[in-house]
């Protein structure tokens, strides 16, 4: 293995965790935002929450 092949293959290999860092933040932030505004007892944030999902036409009933 010379050192050209060993530098590329680091480097893929820290986008690859970069990649799996940035898509377990959306994950936790889009779970978050969807129970906080699925289960929240202020009626405004609750329906606004609801017609967002209708407008980007994602089946919430």
């Amino acid at each position: 293995m010379n050192a050209q092949s060993y530098s590329v293959s680091i480097s893929s290999a820290g986008q690859r965790s970069e990649a799996l860092k940035a898509a377990a933040l959306a994950l936790l932030l889009g779970v978050g935002l969807v129970f906080t505004a699925g289960f929240s007892h202020s009626a405004t944030l609750h329906n606004a929450g609801h017609d967002t999902r209708h407008a980007l036409s994602f089946p919430c009933h």
